[in-house]
């Protein structure tokens, strides 16, 4: 079987025009998807803020948080072995702010521990303490050397705190008249006399 080409005529349509452009659609389709570059820079963030997490004990004190912060990490390093950059970039972020979630739940339960410790300390010393020395143990835990309040019933009201008489119904209220004194200027501006 033999094929003869020949060229086409001017002014003829011409057949095929379309697949000999098919070639650079589909490199420029191609670098199109490539433009977004690989979140090397998120990636390594991301690990480095999990090891902080783990370093800060998040396995024993935020270990939900710590699991969704390497689920997203795994599911990131997926993302960059399928060229999806986007989504690991994406990924990664979430992946460090989980583990910067667990990092902070882990470091505050570390002090929590550390308070309930000093806490179980004092209350076993206190014990000790009023074993040893029975006769303190109903004393107030105020120094000796400050001085004690007195009672109230002890003592006298101001000579200025004399009630008046009820106001009559319909007039509102009403201003107490001030004296004359030379403190009246501190008090009508919120002094004490």
């Amino acid at each position: 079987m033999v094929h003869s080409f020949s060229r086409p005529e001017a002014g003829a349509p011409r057949s095929g025009g379309w697949t000999r452009s098919l070639p650079l659609v589909a490199l420029l389709a191609l670098g199109g998807c490539a433009s977004v570059p690989p979140p090397d820079a998120a990636m390594s963030a991301a690990q480095t803020q999990l090891q902080a997490a783990r370093d800060a004990d998040a396995a024993d004190y935020a270990p939900v948080d710590l699991t969704f912060a390497q689920n997203k990490f795994q599911q990131a390093q997926d993302a960059m072995a399928s060229r999806k950059y986007a989504d690991a970039a994406d990924l990664a972020t979430e992946a460090q702010a989980d583990a910067e979630l667990a990092a902070a739940k882990a470091r505050l339960g570390g002090v929590r521990a550390r308070i309930q410790a000093k806490t179980d300390e004092n209350a076993r010393l206190r014990e000790a303490m009023e074993k040893a020395h029975p006769e303190l143990s109903g004393q107030s835990q105020m120094p000796a050397s400050l001085p004690s309040a007195a009672p109230a019933a002890d003592m006298p009201a101001p000579s200025a705190s004399v009630l008046a008489a009820p106001m009559p119904a319909g007039n509102g209220f009403q201003t107490v008249p001030q004296p004359a004194t030379p403190s009246s200027s501190a008090n009508a501006q919120g002094g004490q006399p």
